[in-house]
């Protein structure tokens, strides 16, 4: 490709409210073997009049959707459509990025500064702009490290922290020297990340042998696992739930010393379902057995975060009561809960 060629190419920004340069967009990327999804806020494209050459797309922290047709590749364009995108996170603020790609775009992104943190080989991998990054949140992490025979993990999202989550905490506890609980940072839940985590603290404080972790961007994220963010499922949950388990067992598992990690019974989420699936697969290769516990009811139907979102959808508080520990339902009665109620209706 002749470098007077690449200059002629045309910078695109795509605005998710333009249908037809979207549209463009999703077939280049699906015609490149991606999966397409609709939670980007930001698309640089080159066109070559007006076909599609290079695209790559922002989702808040994460790089993702960089593809070049195969016509234009070796001679920088991946290069350039991924400094574009660096210098818009940084334009607004975020610093700390991460890239969820095909492993056979590795080497583009070492180049570029990039830091390999795990992959799924033939099929992904996840990468971070700080060098030793997540190594870092280990040494943090790992300062709350506890000795004992049997060491437990449970990773929650509690939105909102339920008499369901409190009941399979209390049973992991009980069972357990040290129970580590590791709440979902990501903010894209109902009760904001600070919210949900000081219902967890609140709600287990009864409880000496536990610990509560945030998970910063390392598990369950838009960049481990961005299925888990998705209101349906496909068959990219399975390789997004292979990559989150993997970071949790050579990361989360060394530093805390984790043997054990208990998880819910999921009778309804698929989603759910196939990450427990997963976990019983993969989690006892490393030494780690996986508990499933069933889950607690309320009458014939299962106590769930979902469930308690329903009732406040429809405006029935005080039916919500039987379903939460009494420090949640406080909260729920409180100004800052009201707040929230609002938002979800």
């Amino acid at each position: 490709m002749a470098e007077v060629e690449f200059l002629n190419l045309r910078e695109c920004i795509i605005e998710n409210n333009d249908i037809i340069q979207r549209r463009l967009i999703n077939k280049f990327l699906v015609d490149q073997g991606l999966k397409v999804e609709d939670n980007v806020e930001y698309t640089f494209a080159l066109l070559n009049e007006e076909s599609v050459v290079a695209t790559g797309s922002l989702d808040g922290k994460v790089i993702k959707y960089v593809a070049v047709d195969e016509s234009y590749q070796g001679i920088g364009i991946a290069n350039k459509i991924v400094s574009n995108l660096i210098n818009e996170a940084h334009r607004k603020g975020t610093q700390h990025l991460f890239v969820y790609t095909n492993p056979k775009n590795l080497n583009i992104f070492l180049d570029l500064g990039f830091y390999e943190i795990a992959q799924v080989p033939g099929m992904v991998v996840l990468l971070e702009n700080q060098n030793r990054g997540i190594d870092n949140f280990m040494k943090e992490i790992s300062s709350s490290r506890k000795d004992g025979l049997k060491i437990s993990a449970i990773v929650v999202n509690c939105n909102p922290f339920t008499l369901g989550h409190q009941y399979l905490i209390e049973k992991a506890a009980e069972e357990s020297d040290i129970l580590h609980i590791f709440v979902v940072s990501e903010d894209k839940s109902d009760f904001p990340t600070e919210i949900r985590l000081r219902l967890v603290k609140e709600g287990t404080k009864h409880l000496e042998n536990v610990v509560v972790h945030q998970t910063k961007n390392y598990l369950i994220s838009s960049a481990t696992f961005p299925s888990y963010f998705m209101k349906r499922y496909d068959d990219i949950v399975k390789t997004h739930a292979l990559l989150d388990i993997e970071i949790f067992a050579r990361y989360f598992v060394p530093a805390l010393g984790i043997n054990h990690r208990y998880v819910g019974e999921e009778p309804f989420c698929q989603l759910t379902s196939t990450y427990n699936d997963t976990m019983k697969i993969v989690l006892p290769k490393y030494g780690i057995k996986v508990v499933e516990v069933p889950r607690m009811k309320e009458g014939t139907e299962v106590i769930s975060a979902s469930r308690v979102r329903k009732l406040l959808r429809e405006g029935k508080l005080i039916d919500t009561k039987k379903l939460l520990p009494i420090t949640t339902y406080q909260f729920l009665t409180s100004q800052e809960g009201q707040k929230i109620i609002e938002k979800i209706k």
